[in-house]
């Protein structure tokens, strides 16, 4: 196994990342050996949902039972639409009829909605008990498992509710992606595209090539993927644990994404696909705001860089515009009530250059009428032409 270390001090832990890491009957050693060390009492209780049961829970429970942990399990419903108030009110009824105290440990096994509804119940049990992360999305595995990001959706707003919290460890195996369907894979694409766009050009262009043996579920090359995007993001969060400045890049194209899943209703779209569009919206008005003459954003975002990020994220099976029905309206709505705005203004995290984030309450609200109105079905038909369709100038 590669493992990486997210550096907090005395909080630090290691993402596990390897091949057949929980297969049956040949659980890892260090699997076990990381629990054995950090257990504290003898007793755990696994976090899972009714899809990720039958697959992956008996052997979890064997790495567990190898660890001399005594072990049970609260299965809920598969969905975002459970990531709830009533679903982290079951978690704690389990953990209160089973009598576990303060040592014991939580183990979340499953996808986003099931790390973050776990992690957020480690957070508050008993003012905090150990949790790790078990994964098995590829959206989970490359984000929301690694951080410490815990938490729950209300009506009114995306994660709104939750702690920051991190894991003792996480255990990431590529294997678990191949039960994925390709819809869940694509979502996850989404977050590890992110990545390249904020951080590192050079992996964006290897995603760009290796994007449809990706999609073909390539288990070399997906943990490639997986190990590249944990590096970048266990860099971001030890300089910027609690998203006070840096770690905000993170939110690439998820303020406009978070607006379409409030808006659609949880579930309905997947967290990465509203990320997908999110992040067009997100780099056309960076393109926007470079065409503009806004000398805080480079020229280098001309129509050939916007044609380059739309044409990848379509490639990844993701969606490039927001839902039709959505209004401008609509859309400040609900990005009116986002974490990171302050003073009432919504904060966007936009690209000033390639490989380059920044965040940001200071643009011109006609920009961003513009992008929230743009017929996105249209001008994403011949993305060739999307410089001189935007901005009704020719490429310099």
């Amino acid at each position: 196994m590669k493992k990486i270390c997210v550096e907090l001090g005395e909080r630090s832990y290691l993402i596990h990342i390897g091949h057949e890491i929980l297969k049956e009957g040949a659980m890892a050693q260090s699997v076990v050996d990381t629990l054995r060390k950090i257990k504290r009492g003898h007793r755990a209780c696994i976090v899972t949902n009714t899809t990720v049961e039958p697959l992956y829970l008996s052997r979890t429970y064997a790495a567990l039972k190898s660890a001399g942990f005594e072990v049970d399990d609260v299965v809920l419903p598969d969905g975002e639409q459970y990531k709830s108030l009533d679903t982290l009110d079951t978690v704690f009824e389990h953990l209160l009829s089973k009598q576990h105290d303060r040592r014991s440990l939580i183990v979340a096994l499953g996808g986003g909605v099931i790390g973050d509804t776990a992690g957020f119940a480690a957070a508050c049990y008993q003012r905090g008990v150990d949790f790790v992360q078990i994964p098995t999305t590829l959206l989970s595995q490359v984000d929301s498992s690694v951080g410490g990001k815990t938490g729950i959706n209300h009506s009114l707003g995306k994660n709104m509710i939750g702690a920051f919290y991190q894991p003792k460890a996480v255990f990431i195996d590529s294997a678990t992606l191949l039960s994925l369907p390709p819809k869940e894979l694509s979502a996850g694409l989404a977050e590890v595209i992110k990545y390249g766009l904020i951080y590192d050009e050079e992996f964006l262009n290897w995603l760009a090539t290796n994007m449809s043996a990706i999609r073909d579920f390539d288990c070399a090359l997906l943990e490639k993927a997986i190990h590249r995007s944990c590096e970048i993001k266990a860099q971001v969060v030890a300089e910027d644990e609690r998203e006070q400045g840096k770690r905000a890049i993170l939110n690439l194209g998820h303020t406009f994404g978070h607006a379409i899943e409030t808006f659609m209703g949880y579930g309905q779209w997947l967290h990465g696909e509203a990320v997908g569009a999110g992040m067009v919206m997100a780099a056309y008005m960076s393109h926007l705001l470079a065409s503009g003459g806004d000398e805080r954003f480079s020229r280098t975002l001309d129509g050939k860089w916007l044609k380059k990020v739309v044409s990848l994220i379509d490639a990844a099976g993701l969606p490039t515009a927001p839902p039709s029905e959505m209004t401008e309206e609509d859309f400040l709505r609900f990005m009116r009530v986002d974490k990171k705005n302050e003073g009432g203004k919504i904060k966007l995290v936009l690209l000033s250059d390639k490989a380059t984030a920044i965040v940001t309450v200071d643009y011109p609200e006609a920009t961003l009428k513009k992008v929230l109105n743009t017929d996105y079905e249209t001008i994403l038909v011949d993305p060739l032409t999307l410089s001189s369709e935007i901005t009704g100038e020719a490429d310099s």
